[in-house]
């Protein structure tokens, strides 16, 4: 089972919200999914980024891949240096 660390996009039109998930690499983006470990809101100035750092480090110790995305957001709260 590879596991990703990776956005799950909500919010209405234009007006996006993301929570950070952690989920299997098959489920679809906005579906299924193990644990919420942060929230993400590009629509306030600036951008407001919330991470539960200590979940995040444990599924990373476990092996969990970020997406891109999700790797730059993690690396913008000092929790990923990959």
């Amino acid at each position: 089972m590879a596991v990703k660390i990776r956005l799950a996009r909500y919010g209405k039109k234009k007006k996006p919200f993301y929570r950070i998930v952690v989920a299997q690499d098959t489920s679809p983006r906005d579906g299924r999914f193990i644990e919420a470990i942060g929230t993400y809101d590009p629509c306030t100035e600036p951008a407001s980024i919330r991470v539960d750092k200590e979940r995040a480090l444990n599924w990373l110790s476990k092996g969990a891949q970020p997406t891109q995305s999700a790797g730059q957001l993690l690396r913008k709260q000092g929790v990923y240096k990959g």
